[in-house]
C-alpha cells in the first residue's frame, strides 16, 4: 500500500451524547458532541488562547435536539455536522435535515443550512442558546466551581450577541454576528443567551445563515480569517494543503503501519501553533485538546521526532524557546537565568502574568539541557550554522544555567526542587506527585537528581562540543567534550546498582539511590551514557517480563510497590518513552530487542486505528487482546503522534552527520514491512528516499558532499547515487 501519509478523519452513525469531536487550529481548539452541540456544564466549549469563548452552543429545532447522522473532518480545523430533525406529530418520516458546517481558526464560523425534501413549504423554528462563561482552561480541565469571579453579561442588537467580563484592565468581550442568506423569509429575534429564527423554508428548497464568532483579549481583537470569494481556500486550508504535499510518502506491505504514519503526519499538521508575530513559524503544541500550547519538553521532543518530516518544526521550536528564556529569579513561575520554560499559557489562572497577558512557568529539570541537545542534533541534519548562529548565545546561557542553577548544591549532577507550594514537585517528564518512587513504594524526596536528566545534560555537553568543532573553536570543543567524558564516568559510579543490575532512577535529597526499576534508563541508553560493559544488564532489564508488556516498555516494573497498569507515569506505556528507549538499543547494538519494541508499538497503534495516544495501560498483552486505553490519555497528542518517525529511523538505523559529509545507514526492517520504500524525507536541505527489501538497500538523493556509511546485520547490496558506500558501524557505546 503505498500513498501521502495523510487520510481524512470520518465518523459516521455517531450520537449526540456518546460522541466527542474535537477541531483544532493553532492555540483555538472546539469540543462538542457528535452532533455539533456545545451542551452546558460539561467540558465542552471553543476555547482561544486557554480561554473558554463559548460554554453553550446547543442547536435545537421546535424545541428538541437533533438526531445526529454523522460527522465529517476533513481537516483538523473543519468539520461538517449532519443532523436529522425528527418527525412532526402524525408524520413518519421526516422530511428536514439541518447540515452544520464549521471551521475554527482565531474564532469560529459557522453556516447552519436547513435542507427540506417535503413538496410543501415548511415552517421551521430554530433556536441557538448561547453562553459565554469566561472560564480559564484549567478551571474547566479541572472541572472546577464557576463562580461569579467569572462575571458576564450579555446584551443584543439586531445582528449581535454580545458578552463582557470586566476581569482585568480591558474587558474581554465576545461577539457572535449573525447574518442570515434569505432574509426575506426570515424572522429573526436576538435576546440574551439566545437566537431564535422563525423560518419558512421552500418545497424542496434551502435556507441558511451563518454566524462568526470573536473576541478581544487583553485589548487584541481577535476573528476567523474573513470570507473572500476570489481566495479559493482559507490560510488553514493552505496550510494544510502544503503540509500534506510536502510530507514524506510511504509504500509497504503493511497496511496497519502505513495508516499509522500517515495518522502521525496529519496529527503532527493539526497540532502545528502559529505565533502571530511570526506567522511562517511553525511550532509543535503539547497535544489536543488541553494542551495547545508551546512546551518546552514536549515541543523539543517532538521536534527531535519530527525532524525527517520538517525541520522547520525544530527551528520554530528553539527560536521560540530562546525568545522566551529565563531572564531573572521569579519563585512563582521559577524562572531562572538561562532555564528553558515549561509551558507558555495566555488564560486568567496561568500563573504570575508576563507582558501581553503571557503566562510562562519554567519548572521542568530536563527541558534546558534537550534545547542544547535538539541545536547540535539539527546541526547533524543539515541545517546550516548560519541558520543556528542567533540561538548560539542561548545554548551557552541554558549550559550555565545547567552549571549553576541546576546544579545547586555542586555535586556535578542536575537536580530540582520546587521554588513554591504552587509549582510542579516532580519536574522530569514523570510529573506527577507520586511518579518518581523507591521499589518499596515510598516517594523520592527532593532535591532530586533523575537519571535521565543527568543523560541529556550528557548529550547537551557533546552537542555543544559539536557545535565548537563546526566553528573551529578547539578550545570549546575540549572543554565540553571533557565535561560530558566526566559526566559519564559520575554517572556510572553513583547511579548503578551492581547488586540490582540497573541504574536508580534517581538520587534523593539525601543522595541515596531511588531504585525502582523504570523506563528512564532507557533514555540513558538513547544519549550514550551507558557504559559498554552495563548496556547489556540495562536491555535485558527494560525486556524482562515485569517491564515488557507485549505492548511495550511499562514506565515501571510489575515487581515494584508503586506499580499500578491504570496509574499515568506508574505502571502505564507511552508510546514516546518506547521510542527512545528503541532508539536507545539501536545505539548500542541491541537490534532484535529494538525490533521487538517497534513492533509492539506499532501493533498499539494499530489497534487503536493507526493513532498512538498519550499513553494507553499497562496490562499485559497475554491478559488482552488489545491494548487498554488509559481513559484520560491526550489524543491526539504530539510526541506520541511523532513516536512512529522516530521507530521508522530506528529500524533503517539512520544517523546523519551532515556537518561531517556522513550518513548512517544500516536497516533492522522486519519481514512483514518489507519491501519498504520511504520517500521525501528532509535532509540537508534536500529529498532523500530509502529502499530496502531485506537484500538491497537503494538510497537516493543525498546531498553533494555527502557519503553513505553502512553495516548490516545481514550481506546487503548498497545503491545510491553517489560514489560506493563504505562500511563502517553505527553501534555505539
Amino acid at each position: 500500500m503505498s500513498g501521502a501519509w495523510f487520510e481524512p478523519l470520518t465518523t459516521t452513525g455517531s450520537t449526540d451524547h456518546d460522541s466527542s469531536v474535537t477541531l483544532v487550529e493553532g492555540s483555538t481548539f472546539c469540543l462538542s458532541t457528535g452532533a455539533g452541540n456545545i451542551v452546558p456544564g460539561g467540558t465542552g466549549g471553543l476555547f482561544l488562547r486557554d480561554l473558554r469563548i463559548l460554554s453553550q452552543w446547543l442547536l435545537e429545532v421546535e424545541g428538541e435536539r437533533l438526531e445526529p447522522l454523522s460527522h465529517i473532518q476533513s481537516d483538523p480545523f473543519r468539520a461538517t455536522f449532519v443532523t436529522m430533525v425528527r418527525p412532526r406529530a402524525g408524520a413518519h418520516e421526516s422530511t428536514l435535515v439541518l447540515v452544520r458546517e464549521r471551521e475554527v481558526g482565531e474564532g469560529m464560523r459557522e453556516t447552519i443550512r436547513v435542507r427540506s425534501f417535503s413538496p410543501e413549504a415548511v415552517a421551521v423554528r430554530l433556536e441557538l442558546h448561547v453562553g459565554v462563561d469566561f472560564a480559564d482552561l484549567f478551571d474547566v480541565k479541572l472541572a472546577r466551581t464557576l463562580t461569579a469571579h467569572h462575571h458576564s453579561q450579555s446584551t443584543a442588537d439586531p445582528t449581535t450577541l454580545e458578552f463582557r467580563a470586566d476581569r482585568s484592565e480591558q474587558a474581554t468581550i465576545v461577539r457572535v454576528l449573525v447574518e442570515d442568506h434569505e432574509p426575506g423569509q426570515v424572522l429573526r429575534d436576538l435576546v440574551p443567551g439566545r437566537i431564535l429564527w422563525q423560518v419558512v423554508v421552500p418545497p424542496r428548497g434551502e435556507w441558511s445563515t451563518t454566524l462568526t464568532i470573536e473576541s478581544v483579549i487583553h485589548g487584541v481583537r481577535l476573528a476567523p480569517e474573513a470570507h473572500d470569494e476570489s481566495r479559493t481556500e482559507s490560510t488553514a486550508s493552505s496550510r494544510a494543503r502544503l503540509w500534506r504535499e510536502a510530507a514524506p510518502a510511504l509504500e509497504t506491505p503493511d497496511d496497519d503501519l502505513e495508516r499509522t504514519l500517515r495518522t502521525s503526519v496529519a496529527d503532527l499538521g493539526s497540532l502545528r501553533i502559529f505565533d502571530p508575530d511570526h506567522p511562517t513559524r511553525a511550532i509543535p503544541a503539547a497535544g489536543a485538546p488541553w494542551f495547545m500550547a508551546l512546551f518546552g519538553r514536549d515541543s523539543l521532543l517532538t521536534s527531535w521526532m519530527a525532524l525527517p518530516l520538517d525541520p522547520s518544526l525544530a527551528l520554530g521550536t528553539v527560536h521560540a524557546l530562546a525568545e522566551a528564556q529565563g531572564s531573572t529569579e521569579d519563585p512563582l513561575t521559577e524562572e531562572e537565568p538561562g532555564r528553558i520554560l515549561h509551558e507558555r499559557r495566555y488564560g486568567w489562572s496561568s500563573g504570575a502574568s508576563r507582558h501581553g497577558g503571557e503566562h510562562l512557568y519554567f519548572g521542568s529539570a530536563d527541558a534546558t539541557p534537550l534545547f542544547v541537545m535538539l541545536v547540535g542534533e539539527m546541526l547533524r541534519w543539515g541545517i546550516s550554522s548560519t541558520e543556528l548562529q542567533e540561538v548560539l548565545p542561548a545554548v551557552d546561557r541554558a549550559l550555565e544555567w545547567v552549571s549553576t542553577y541546576g546544579d545547586a548544591d555542586g555535586d556535578g549532577f542536575v537536580e530540582y526542587r520546587r521554588a513554591t507550594d504552587r509549582g510542579l514537585r516532580n519536574q522530569g517528564w514523570k510529573d506527577s506527585f507520586d511518579g518518581i518512587n523507591f521499589a518499596n513504594g515510598r516517594l523520592a524526596e527532593p532535591p532530586i537528581a533523575l537519571c535521565e536528566v543527568q543523560a541529556y545534560v550528557y548529550g547537551a555537553y557533546l552537542a555543544r562540543a559539536h557545535l565548537a568543532r563546526e566553528q573551529g573553536d578547539d578550545t570549546t570543543q575540549e572543554r565540553y567534550s571533557d565535561l560530558a567524558a566526566d559526566l559519564k564516568r559520575r554517572f556510572n559510579e553513583a547511579f548503578w546498582l551492581p547488586d540490582l543490575g540497573w541504574y536508580a532512577v534517581a538520587l534523593d535529597g539525601d543522595k541515596r539511590p531511588v531504585d525502582a526499576l523504570a523506563s528512564n534508563m532507557g533514555h540513558c541508553l538513547w544519549t550514550g551514557i551507558v557504559d559498554s560493559d552495563k548496556a547489556p544488564a540495562v536491555v535485558e532489564r527494560l525486556m524482562s517480563p515485569e517491564m515488557f508488556s507485549g505492548w511495550g516498555v511499562r514506565t515501571l516494573a510489575t515487581s515494584m510497590g508503586a506499580y499500578n497498569p491504570l496509574g499515568y507515569h506508574n505502571g502505564s506505556v507511552w508510546p514516546h518513552d518506547n521510542s527512545i528507549i528503541a532508539a536507545g538499543m539501536t545505539r548500542y547494538g541491541f537490534t532484535q530487542e529494538a525490533q521487538t519494541i517497534a513492533t509492539g508499538i506499532l501493533d498499539a497503534a494499530a489497534a487503536f486505528g493507526g493513532r498512538l495516544p498519550e499513553l494507553f495501560c499497562g496490562f499485559d498483552r497475554s491478559e488482552y487482546a488489545a491494548p487498554v486505553p488509559f481513559p484520560t490519555s491526550c489524543s491526539p497528542q504530539a510526541w506520541a503522534a511523532a513516536s512512529p518517525l522516530l521507530l521508522v529511523r530506528s529500524l533503517f538505523r539512520l544517523e546523519p552527520s551532515v556537518s561531517q559529509g556522513v550518513v548512517r545507514i544500516a536497516p533492522i526492517l522486519p519481514d512483514r514491512y518489507l519491501p519498504l520504500s520511504l520517500s521525501n524525507i528532509v535532509l540537508g536541505g534536500g529529498r532523500v528516499t530509502l529502499r530496502s527489501d531485506g537484500t538491497v538497500l537503494d538510497v537516493i538523493g543525498l546531498p553533494d558532499g555527502v557519503r553513505l556509511l553502512t553495516e548490516a546485520r545481514e550481506p546487503l547490496t548498497v545503491l545510491h547515487d553517489h560514489e560506493p558506500a563504505a562500511t563502517s558501524s553505527i553501534d555505539g557505546g
